[in-house]
């Protein structure tokens, strides 16, 4: 009978240690990974209220089916805000909207500048009821790239959007009647001020 050799204390170690630091970097990776991936997870499924982005093509794909499923209609109330420190007035010109599913329909904020410095903002945005937020898409959007005012400059911030035919066969959808889009403004990693 033939018994392997121990390994030493030494060797044992280091293996020990070998692994911890394996663990550590590959945890370390995680933590990097997982904004990413986590915010890649809610674009595709929704979660969160996170919307989608829509191309013209589907968008016109939507209103034809929209056509066929018939006049059902959706409010839109639209939600405006700004994060503590960014001196921007932010509102929607217009608090709610009727919208027919499936078709097209473009939305307004107002953003004044109140400072004397030129502010890059930035718009994080989300959908309630979460479960509508997988089919409000959007087509242009002013929140899809960061937005530059100089001292007390005014503008009008479009989104066309439309909401997803495919609503009407989700039964987590039965009984919404009113959606919610909220952005709140931020002041960009890369503003001067």
């Amino acid at each position: 009978m033939s018994t392997a050799p121990v390994p030493s204390l030494e060797a044992r170690n280091k293996r020990t240690m070998m692994i911890g630091f394996g663990i550590a970097l590959f945890m370390l990776g995680l933590g990097y990974a997982a904004v990413p991936l986590y915010d890649l997870f809610c674009r595709v499924t929704g979660f969160g209220g996170t919307t989608q982005v829509a191309t013209q093509a589907e968008a016109n794909a939507a209103a034809e089916a929209g056509a066929l499923a018939g006049a059902k209609t959706y409010s839109i109330r639209f939600d405006a805000n700004t994060a503590a420190g960014m001196p921007w007035d932010f509102t929607p010109a217009q608090v709610t909207d009727t919208v027919t599913i499936g078709q097209r329909d473009i939305a307004i904020y107002n953003a004044k500048n109140t400072s004397n410095a030129p502010i890059t903002g930035t718009a994080t945005f989300n959908v309630e009821p979460e479960q509508a937020g997988r089919y409000f898409h959007k087509i242009q959007c002013f929140c899809f790239v960061e937005q530059v005012l100089e001292p007390g400059q005014s503008v009008k911030m479009p989104v066309l959007y439309f909401v997803d035919p495919a609503a009407l066969d989700d039964p987590n959808m039965q009984g919404v009647e009113q959606i919610t889009l909220s952005y709140t403004f931020h002041r960009a990693e890369t503003s001067a001020q």
